[in-house]
């Protein structure tokens, strides 16, 4: 009985042992790494000219940290009814966001996997075989057989199940669960980074659109003015007082401003077909109606430097390829370690097919193996070598990407405020043309002035509008831009944990 008692005493122990085992896990510890962001409160790009939402020129604001960022549906900040719609069609629609999302499922796909690492394999293999033995055992014997003499011929009945278990001793199963859980992290966020560029290409284009449209009145103005300058040298011309070279000058200015008018469809109507290829439709079944660029941008919620890395789904993928490459190490130092194999078997097996399933008939084997590699010549040390290389680019490439995120908001800033600037200027430009345009158009009416003097600031005066519109799409472009720099509405928080990303799909 004592002895019977420590038997038991030693498999519990054993089992405890392996549990316990199980639950180690071999390689460095992951820390994130602070990443270089600027000590001051503010961006460089706003201490000069800093605008709050009730500043007339404001292109953004500064904000304390409770109102600092822009939340959910960003473009609702530009106020455009017909935008929002296309919008919410894109999040839907859009084939990019399919793609990156599908992957993403994919990438979740692959936790599961490595999750059956931790569970034995069971198998069943129910089968027959049919065998012939020699008739001849010795020289010159011969033994009677169930086939006249010649040997005997033997069916074979089994139906077992076999079963193996390679327990996690050292970690290697759960670093490689860790290191797709990270994996499937980053496409989450390379998702949300898909779907921010979609969002952004589709803003820029629909002010682009709006920016052709206003063009296309400037352009039919002109046209309409050209029009009424023709028929006023005409009208001299046969009064006498103007010269038939004027007339035809005027004929080829009117021309070419008509020219000039039918040109910027082409823009539009590319612009409207990209549009129609981001939300998954073809090109001759989608359309926006004409309307001129409204307003300027609204302001934009900036938040503090230190904030940025919190709202930038790419910063958040560098960041979790960092920990997935630290898990990938210590899947390398897993290798230096015995691997334990644990198998089994049990069944039934019988040449008689009635006496199958019978105690009689049952059979069984276990075993255990421990495989430790002796000698390898420095493969595993080189490839544990391999991975702290690439861990080591990860963490440079994570700081690459918070600093070219810091520079793309800087940028963006400048850009948005010079443009304000510039938009500003240029439309005191153009009031100074409507102005010299009205004042020549006297003096030749008058007969003070040659039509070349009308004719050449009719010209200025279609180029300051243009150059002024021009400036309003790009502002409008600015500034979607800088949203988009800022991460639109993302924030890491939105981020799935390693425990959500592990859930099959419609556990949801």
């Amino acid at each position: 009985m004592a002895r019977a008692g420590m038997s038991k005493a030693r498999r519990a122990l054993c089992v405890a042992s392996l549990l316990l085992l199980a639950g180690c896990r071999i390689g460095p510890r992951y820390h994130e790494p602070k990443g270089p962001t600027p000590n001051a409160s503010t961006y460089k790009e706003t201490h000069e000219a800093t605008h709050e939402a009730t500043d007339a020129h404001g292109t953004w604001k500064v904000a304390s940290p409770s109102d600092a960022m822009l939340r959910g549906k960003w473009w609702q900040v530009f106020r455009e009814p017909e935008l929002d719609g296309l919008e919410d069609r894109l999040n839907f629609d859009n084939n990019n966001i399919k793609q990156a999302f599908e992957l993403y499922i994919a990438a979740r796909a692959q936790i599961r996997q490595a999750e059956a690492g931790y569970w034995p394999t069971v198998t069943a293999a129910p089968g027959v075989t049919m065998s012939h033995t020699s008739g001849t055992f010795g020289v010159g014997s011969v033994t009677a057989g169930s086939n006249g003499g010649n040997g005997f011929r033997v069916t074979q009945f089994t139906a077992p199940a076999q079963a193996s278990w390679a327990p996690d001793l050292f970690g290697r199963v759960q670093n490689t669960v860790k290191q797709f859980q990270y994996g499937a992290q980053i496409s989450a966020a390379d998702l949300e980074s898909q779907r921010l560029v979609e969002q952004a290409t589709l803003a820029q284009t629909f002010f682009q659109i709006r920016g052709q449209d206003t063009l296309q009145e400037v352009l039919d103005a002109t046209v309409d003015t050209n029009e009424k300058v023709l028929r006023l040298n005409q009208s001299l011309y046969e009064t006498g007082i103007g010269t038939e070279v004027a007339v035809v000058q005027a004929e080829q200015t009117l021309e070419a401003s008509r020219v000039a008018a039918i040109n910027v469809r082409i823009a539009r109507a590319q612009l409207e077909h990209a549009i129609a290829t981001l939300l998954g439709v073809p090109a001759a079944d989608f359309s926006i109606p004409k309307r001129s660029l409204l307003g300027k941008p609204p302001p934009i919620p900036m938040g503090m430097p230190s904030q940025l890395l919190e709202r930038r789904p790419d910063i958040a993928a560098a960041e979790r390829a960092m920990a997935q490459a630290n898990a990938i190490i210590g899947i390398g130092y897993s290798a230096f370690f015995p691997a334990l194999t644990l198998t089994g078997s049990a069944g039934f097996s019988s040449s008689d097919l009635t006496k199958l399933f019978t105690w009689p008939s049952f059979v069984w084997s276990i075993g255990a193996s421990i495989s430790q590699p002796l000698f390898d010549a420095g493969l595993r040390r080189a490839t544990v070598d391999q991975y702290i290389a690439q861990y080591n680019a990860t963490v440079a490439g994570y700081r690459q990407t918070v600093l070219t995120a810091f520079q793309q908001v800087e940028d963006f800033l400048a850009t948005t405020a010079i443009l304000s600037e510039e938009v500003d200027k240029q439309k005191e430009v153009v009031n100074l043309a409507e102005r010299a345009f009205d004042l020549e158009r006297s003096r030749y009416e008058t007969g003070i002035d040659p039509y070349l003097n009308l004719m050449t600031q009719q010209q200025i005066l279609l180029s300051s509008r243009q150059t002024l519109v021009n400036l309003q799409i790009q502002q409008m472009v600015s500034a979607v831009n800088l949203v988009q720099a800022l991460g639109g509405g993302w924030d890491r928080s939105e981020l799935p944990s390693t425990s959500e990303v592990s859930k099959r799909p419609e556990e949801h």
